[in-house]
C-alpha cells in the first residue's frame, strides 16, 4: 500500500526502488482512457487523515450491511453467506504456542464475518469501531520479501504477537517460501492486488483483474486458502470497487495510523513517530511495510515500547476463507509455467563443468 504525497499520473507505471531492500512499488496509473479515469476517480472514498492527500469524495460511500466484528468466544452469526463462485470454507486456526512468559503477546483475538464486505479502519470506514482504548492491530503490506519479512516474523515471534499481512501477487510468485513462513507462523494473510496498481485510476475490468489476479496468485503460492481481507494500494478506491469486494464477501482494510515508512528511513525515528501518533489516537490499526529494511529493524523496539506503554495487541482473523475464481487461477498458472523452446540443444552440450 502506498500513501505518497506525490503520485505520478502518467501513461507508464513508475517503479520506486526501496533503498537497501531492493523493493519496488507501482504508484502511477497505467494506460487508461480519460473518460474511464474520470468515471472511476469521481466519488473516491477518502476521509479523515487522508483527506489532505487525495481528492474529496463526490458522494458518500454506501452504508455497509455487514455485521459488527465479534470476539472469537462469541456465538457465530446466523446470517447466511452471499452466493460465491466457489463455496467458502471455514478458516482453520491454531493459536501458536508462546514460550516467553514476559512477552507482549496477543491480548484479544477477534473473528470477522466478512459477509457483505465490511470496512475496517477509521481513516475511511466508520461503521465498525471495535477496538478498545489502548488496543493496536499490526498490519504489514507489500511482502513477501527475502530477509526483511523473515526479520519481521522473528521479531513478532519473540514477543508472541500476531499480525495481518497483505502481500502482493507478483512478490508472492517470486518468494513463495517466504509467504509460507508467514502462514506457518499463524498470521492472517489477505491480499493487496497483483502488482500494486492505483485501482481508482483503472477501468472497472482492469481493477477487477488486479484484485483477482492477486488473490489467485497468492493463494496458489500459499498452497492454501487465504483470509478474505483486502487492502487497496495507496488506499485508493471508489464506491464501485468497494461494492465489488462486498459481492465477493471480502473485508476492506484501511488504517488508523500510518507509519509513513515510505519516507522515514531510520528505525529509531520511525518508532518515535508511530508511538507519538498512537499516543494521540489512543488505539488503532497500524500500517507498516515488511519489505523495507528500516521497517523490519524497527519492529523489535516498537513492540518493546508498546509493552512498556501498556498497549494491547489485537489479532484479527477471518471466520471463513476466500475462494478464488477459476478463470484467474488458470491464467496465473499458465503464466507461471516455464518457457520451453523447441530448438533447445541437449543440456550437456550447452552447460559443462570445466573445473
Amino acid at each position: 500500500m502506498r500513501k505518497l504525497p506525490f503520485l505520478f499520473v502518467a501513461g507508464a507505471v513508475t517503479a520506486v526502488v526501496a533503498a537497501g531492500a531492493g523493493a519496488w512499488h507501482v504508484f502511477g496509473p497505467g494506460d487508461v482512457q480519460a473518460d474511464a479515469k474520470a468515471k472511476n476517480t469521481k466519488g473516491e472514498l477518502t476521509t479523515a487523515s487522508i483527506d489532505t492527500r487525495w481528492p474529496k469524495p463526490a458522494s458518500n460511500a454506501p452504508a455497509e450491511p455487514a455485521p459488527r466484528p465479534q470476539p472469537v468466544a462469541a456465538a457465530p452469526s446466523a446470517a447466511p453467506m452471499q452466493a460465491q463462485p466457489v463455496a467458502e470454507k471455514r478458516q482453520a486456526y491454531v493459536k501458536p504456542a508462546c514460550n516467553n512468559p514476559n512477552a507482549l503477546g496477543v491480548s484479544r483475538t477477534v473473528q470477522i464475518d466478512t459477509t457483505g464486505g465490511p470496512g475496517l479502519g477509521m481513516s475511511q470506514y466508520r461503521d465498525y469501531d471495535f477496538l478498545q482504548p489502548g488496543e493496536v492491530v499490526l498490519t504489514f503490506d507489500d511482502g513477501p520479501w527475502p530477509v526483511t519479512t523473515p526479520a519481521v516474523l522473528n521479531a513478532l515471534a519473540a514477543q508472541c504477537v500476531q499480525a495481518v499481512f497483505f502481500p502482493i501477487g507478483k512478490h508472492s510468485t517470486w518468494h513463495p517460501a517466504v509467504l509460507k513462513q508467514v502462514l506457518a507462523a499463524g498470521h492472517s494473510v489477505g491480499t493487496h492486488t497483483w502488482s500494486h496498481q492505483n485501482l481508482a485510476s483503472k477501468t472497472p475490468q482492469e481493477a477487477k483483474d488486479e484484485i483477482e489476479r492477486g488473490i489467485s496468485a497468492i493463494t496458489l503460492m500459499a498452497g492454501q486458502p487465504l483470509s478474505p481481507f483486502f487492502r487497496f494500494p495507496q488506499l485508493r478506491q471508489n464506491a464501485e470497487l468497494k461494492a465489488y469486494l462486498a459481492e465477493r464477501n471480502i473485508a476492506a482494510f484501511s488504517i488508523d495510523i500510518d507509519s509513513e515508512d515510505f519516507r522515514i528511513h531510520k528505525a529509531d525515528k520511525l518508532v518515535a513517530s508511530m508511538m507519538e501518533k498512537l499516543k494521540k489516537k489512543g488505539k488503532g490499526i497500524l500500517l507498516m511495510h515488511d519489505l523495507h529494511k528500516w521497517s523490519a529493524a524497527a519492529v523489535p523496539d516498537l513492540l518493546a515500547q508498546l509493552k512498556a506503554g501498556g498497549y494491547k495487541i489485537v489479532h484479527i482473523r477471518a471466520k471463513d476463507t476466500l475462494s478464488t475464481l477459476p478463470q484467474y487461477d488458470a491464467a496465473i498458472a499458465a503464466e507461471l509455467q516455464p518457457v520451453r523452446t523447441s530448438n533447445a540443444r541437449p543440456i550437456s552440450s550447452v552447460i559443462q563443468t570445466v573445473d
